[in-house]
C-alpha cells in the first residue's frame, strides 16, 4: 500500500497503486464528482473536466490561499490529469475482473517534500476506498498521516523529508 518514488527527469514522481474491489464506474465517479471528491480530495475543485479548462483549488477549511490549475488530459472512464499548482495529479482507473486498478501520480519539483506529500496521499486515497466502499472512517485524517508518514521517511530516505507536515 505504501507508494513509490523515482525521478521522472527535472522532477520526482509518487505513484499509489490500489486494486479496488468495485466497478471502474463507481471508482471513476468518486475521482471526478464534486459530491465525491469532496469526501476525499485535499481541497474544493471548482472547474470543469475539460483539457484546456481551468481549475482553482481552495482549502474547505482555510488553512492555505487559493491557487490555480488546468486540466491537462481528460478521457472519460479512465484517465484525468491535472496541474495542482506547481504539480501534475494524474489518476487513471482501468477496469480488472470484477473491479479495477486505480493509479495516482503525483509530479513534484521538490524532492524534500515526498514523504510529507506521500503520507498525505496515502491518507487521501484511504479516505477514497471509505467514500467508494460507504464506510464511516474509523481515524482521523491526522492520525492517519501520522501514522503512515514515517513509513514514507523509511522508504525514501532523509532527503525526502525535509519539508516537514503541513500546518
Amino acid at each position: 500500500m505504501i507508494g513509490d518514488l523515482e525521478a521522472a527527469g527535472p522532477r520526482w514522481r509518487l505513484r499509489f497503486v490500489r486494486r479496488l474491489a468495485h466497478p471502474q464506474e463507481k471508482v471513476w465517479r468518486a475521482v471526478t464528482e464534486k459530491e465525491h471528491l469532496e469526501a476525499w480530495f485535499p481541497g474544493r475543485i471548482i472547474g470543469d473536466w475539460e483539457v484546456g479548462s481551468p481549475l482553482r483549488f481552495e482549502s474547505r477549511a482555510g488553512h492555505h490561499e487559493g491557487f490555480d490549475g488546468e486540466v491537462l488530459a481528460f478521457e472519460p472512464m479512465s484517465l484525468v490529469e491535472f496541474r495542482w499548482g506547481p504539480d501534475v495529479i494524474r489518476i487513471e482507473v482501468q477496469p480488472q475482473g470484477s473491479g479495477c486498478v486505480l493509479t495516482l501520480t503525483d509530479a513534484i519539483e521538490e524532492i524534500g517534500k515526498a514523504a510529507r506529500d506521500g503520507a498525505g496521499w496515502h491518507t487521501c486515497l484511504d479516505m477514497l476506498e471509505c467514500e467508494i466502499a460507504g464506510t464511516e472512517r474509523t481515524w482521523t485524517v491526522e492520525d492517519r498521516w501520522a501514522e503512515v508518514h514515517p513509513d514514507y521517511v523509511n522508504k525514501f530516505g532523509a532527503a525526502a523529508a525535509t519539508i516537514g507536515p503541513p500546518e
